[in-house]
């Protein structure tokens, strides 16, 4: 069971009384860093990080899927329960390709993350971007808000870094 009832909501208008998390790098350009960055995502490759561990990374990109990410972080580990809501598969002008996740009762969050990497073929630029909505669900959570704000920032950027390493020839 999800945590928060706007399921999906970051593929459009995202919900009021959330903290709203933005982040993207520019991963190259033309069709090969595009085909690597479509792997990276499928491979799960942004969450290739030393303080994160990610059950199962053969997991498929697929609504319905679930994962569990644990993190280790100020001297102790916490495993945080998750779901695939919708798959990101587009081509044309502007290809994109990812997926979001919503967060499952069991996650010290609600809310929902998005991972995407988009192609513009008419700039010919390959970006990876982060989209997340969320809010403290468990007590921990909310007692070391500021301790979570400040590890959602260092996720997003370890996130980039390993995107970007993912994707270099």
């Amino acid at each position: 069971m999800f945590s928060y009832p706007e399921v999906g909501a970051s593929a459009g208008d995202l919900p009021d009384g959330y903290n709203v998390d933005e982040s993207r790098i520019l991963l190259g350009s033309g069709e090969n860093i595009w085909r690597r960055s479509v792997e990276a995502i499928r491979g799960w490759q942004m969450f290739n990080m030393p303080w994160v561990r990610l059950f199962w990374p053969t997991s498929p990109i697929q609504v319905g899927v679930d994962v569990a990410i644990l993190i280790e972080h100020f001297g102790f580990r916490s495993l945080n329960a998750s779901r695939i809501v919708y798959v990101v598969d587009e081509d044309g002008p502007v290809a994109k390709y990812g997926f979001a996740y919503g967060t499952l009762m069991e996650h010290a969050e609600r809310g929902e993350e998005r991972f995407t990497v988009e192609w513009n073929r008419s700039e010919d630029k390959v970006w990876y971007a982060i989209l997340a909505f969320s809010r403290p669900n468990k007590q921990l959570a909310r007692l070391g808000y500021p301790l979570s704000r400040k590890l959602q920032r260092r996720f997003a950027e370890d996130s980039k870094a390993a995107m970007l390493g993912a994707t270099r020839v």
